[in-house]
């Protein structure tokens, strides 16, 4: 009994560990139902759901939420969102409903629908930006008419085992819980209103219930050294090296290669990590008080291209970052006086959109860095990241034995010009 219980504690832990972010501790998706009106079977509810995660959105196809009714409801109508399936209808004369199974599964509209079908907040194809992104664009909404429930507040029963696919697996709810209704400001901000009832749902992200392989590993280079330390070999697993596609295949002019399927399986370039993403940073320049590094991100997916991509580093001397020349830059600081974090992210219309596998498959930017003279050095690996993190996936770093080191002949003011050199290489080949 002691070792069941023992066992069962470990894995509890472990399953909370893995939810657990320690670089956006309190990220979650939080998921509100409004009831804003009784009807004569049910009521009608505003659903929001917030994307409280820094770094880590929800990118096309979308989110999918799922619910199990408590009772025998049914939904009426919905505005902004619609059911994947109907269900069994048949016991339904006159008007029928939207959907009648008990589990129904919900997705977003895409964009350009009709007026009357849409929502605040909703129609964008269940894209969902990250809070550190663009707080506006961190909400997703749609209205529901539940029929067959209960008409107050003592008789609604709530829904129960909700599911949330952000467009993939990775995502864990709570139980619905009964909380202060939410309060609403009239256009002319001058009354307040309030919702009849209110419920929240939580869900939080475990990058272990997602994959069981990183999506994305880093490669380094240097100045001063005239290695290229590559991703570590099937850093992000070799399951699909039997089905890559050489970069000159004449595959890749067959019209619809780039489509993606509907089980969102990936077409990889073939490569020695065989990862979809790789990020590389390349140790550039240093100067008396600065010191330059860039950072490129490639695509080796065909059939995928991300919106609203985000990168995340962890590095101590983000601290002082000068100036980022191609991407936008935010610190993230979830620990208040521990600033060695920052996300990076695309500039709109600019290069938010990162292409599939192909010529114009990367974006790049340089970072300029201000020295603490207390604490600057290139010896050990100092100017490479501590983590780095695509999408809010982490990514697989080089053993460190691997990283670029600095000949005992290099002093701190050298920058000879292999620079170029290196980089030539590591932009053509790699």
């Amino acid at each position: 009994m002691r070792i069941v219980i023992s066992a069962w504690i470990f894995l509890a832990l472990c399953s909370f560990s893995a939810a657990f972010d320690p670089l956006d501790p309190t990220g979650n998706i939080t998921i509100r139902w409004d009831i804003m009106s009784w009807t004569a079977d049910g009521y009608v509810a505003s659903v929001t759901m917030n994307n409280f995660q820094m770094y880590r959105h929800i990118q096309a196809p979308g989110w999918t939420l799922g619910w199990t009714w408590a009772k025998k409801e049914v939904i009426w109508s919905m505005v902004g969102a619609q059911t994947t399936e109907q269900g069994d209808c048949s016991k339904f004369k006159a008007n029928v409903p939207h959907c009648c199974k008990k589990t129904p599964t919900v997705v977003d509209l895409l964009p350009g629908v009709p007026y009357n079908q849409q929502f605040s907040n909703c129609c964008k194809g269940g894209v969902v930006a990250a809070w550190g992104q663009d707080p506006s664009a961190a909400v997703s909404a749609f209205q529901v008419s539940v029929g067959m429930a209960g008409t107050s507040n003592k008789t609604v029963k709530l829904p129960k085992n909700f599911t949330l696919l952000g467009p993939g697996p990775g995502y864990t709810c709570g139980p619905a819980r009964v909380v202060p209704p939410t309060t609403f400001l009239t256009p002319d901000r001058r009354r307040k209103t309030q919702a009849l009832m209110t419920w929240n749902v939580t869900c939080t992200y475990s990058r272990f219930l997602a994959s069981k392989h990183p999506s994305c590993c880093v490669s380094f280079s240097s100045f001063y050294n005239e290695t290229i330390t590559a991703c570590p070999t099937c850093a992000c697993g070799c399951e699909n090296k039997n089905k890559c596609v050489k970069s000159d295949s004449k595959l890749l002019s067959v019209v619809g290669v780039n489509t993606p399927k509907k089980d969102n399986s990936p077409l990889l370039q073939c490569t020695r990590h065989m990862c979809p993403i790789r990020v590389h940073w390349h140790v550039k320049q240093n100067y008396k008080d600065y010191w330059r590094a860039k950072v490129a991100v490639t695509n080796f997916n065909y059939r995928m291209n991300y919106t609203q991509w985000t990168l995340v580093v962890q590095h101590p001397n983000l601290n002082n970052v000068t100036q980022v020349f191609s991407f936008n830059y935010k610190p993230l600081v979830p620990y208040g006086s521990i600033n060695d974090t920052g996300m990076f992210y695309g500039m709109k219309f600019f290069n938010d959109l990162l292409m599939e596998a192909g010529p114009t498959g990367n974006v790049q930017s340089e970072v300029l860095l201000q020295k603490d003279q207390n604490t600057f050095t290139f010896k050990q690996g100092w100017a490479f990241p501590r983590k780095v993190y695509f999408n809010g996936e982490e990514c697989m770093l080089p053993p460190p034995e691997s990283y670029p080191f600095l000949p005992n002949s290099a002093r701190k003011t050298l920058a000879g010009p292999l620079t170029l050199l290196v980089s030539l290489v590591m932009f053509l080949f790699f």
